[in-house]
């Protein structure tokens, strides 16, 4: 099925405190704002965040996997972080495709993340995806 303009996927998800601990083990930022309660109390925040490019990661998961899927190559993405995010509180992320170019190949995809059940948005993205069998 090929993806067209206005086509919405969702998902639900959510971080523990583990996944952010594997992540700074992996990326070398262990930052004490996403490792360490005391540190984080004393910050705006009042508890550690979730690294920006960990909560993000789920962009890469379900267009990589699922919308549009295995064989996606991400050409592009521009992320904003609008609100911070906090492990073991449920997410929804909100796919929108934008621009379809079938000659090339190519789609933008717009992504936005929400606390489960708000409109508090946290993260806002577009992804330019190319699929050659799906775009």
């Amino acid at each position: 099925m090929l993806l067209e303009i206005g086509d919405t996927y969702k998902y639900e998800f959510r971080f523990s405190q583990e996944d952010v601990q594997k992540f700074a083990e992996v990326t070398g930022d262990k930052n004490p704002l996403h490792l360490d309660p005391e540190y984080a109390a004393k910050t705006r925040f009042k508890r550690p965040i979730i690294h920006g490019h960990l909560s993000s990661s789920v962009f890469t998961r379900i267009l990589g996997m699922e919308f549009p899927g295995e064989g996606s190559v991400y050409m592009k993405q521009e992320t904003e972080y609008l609100f911070p995010m906090f492990v073991d509180t449920d997410y929804e992320v909100v796919f929108t495709v934008m621009t379809v170019d079938r000659e090339k190949h190519m789609a933008q995809i717009t992504g936005e993340v929400f606390i489960k059940g708000t409109s508090r948005r946290t993260i806002r993205g577009l992804a330019t995806l190319m699929h050659p069998e799906k775009i």
